[in-house]
């Protein structure tokens, strides 16, 4: 638990330090955590090509085919502007077409190009060497645990996100 930081005495020598209180705020080491996940991907992958997201909206459609834009969101995790921006920029570079849907004339269909299944296949090994060189910080024992702690925060906060707060 946090403590109040402004009413730390500057006398109380025992008393945690601005950045000890960082070092146990979920918040601040998973923001950090994620920095360091997505220097090491632009690094492993280079300036030119895909971001950590752009990698995420190619794996997502291609195990996906024809997504809504709306699904896309659902299965990333991926804000709704967000998603659209990266999409129009991944429709500029040519790996994505998309098109309206039968269902609702409204919604696009996305899917992968010849050139977004060429950039996702040369991506997949350097999205395992990176995911490989994050894992690496932990001993091969909490690997899977790491994993699982992740996925659980992320399935029991999404659901909070989705419902409305009791007033």
């Amino acid at each position: 638990m946090l403590m109040n930081v402004r009413n730390m005495s500057k006398e109380t020598s025992s008393a945690p330090s601005e950045q000890s209180e960082l070092n146990v705020s979920p918040i601040h080491l998973l923001h950090r955590a994620g920095q360091c996940a997505a220097d090491i991907f632009q690094a492993e992958m280079g300036s030119d090509d895909l971001t950590p997201r752009q990698f995420a909206v190619l794996l997502t459609v291609s195990q996906n085919e024809g997504l809504s834009q709306t699904q896309l969101v659902e299965k990333t995790g991926i804000d709704r502007s967000t998603l659209a921006d990266i999409v129009r920029r991944m429709l500029k570079k040519g790996l994505l077409s998309r098109r309206r849907t039968r269902e609702d004339a409204r919604a696009y269909a996305v899917k992968l190009t010849d050139d977004g299944w060429k950039a996702l296949n040369s991506s997949v090994p350097v999205n395992r060497r990176v995911d490989d060189r994050i894992l690496s910080a932990l001993p091969p024992a909490q690997r899977a645990r790491f994993l699982d702690d992740l996925n659980s925060i992320v399935m029991a906060l999404g659901k909070i996100r989705e419902t409305p707060e009791a007033e």
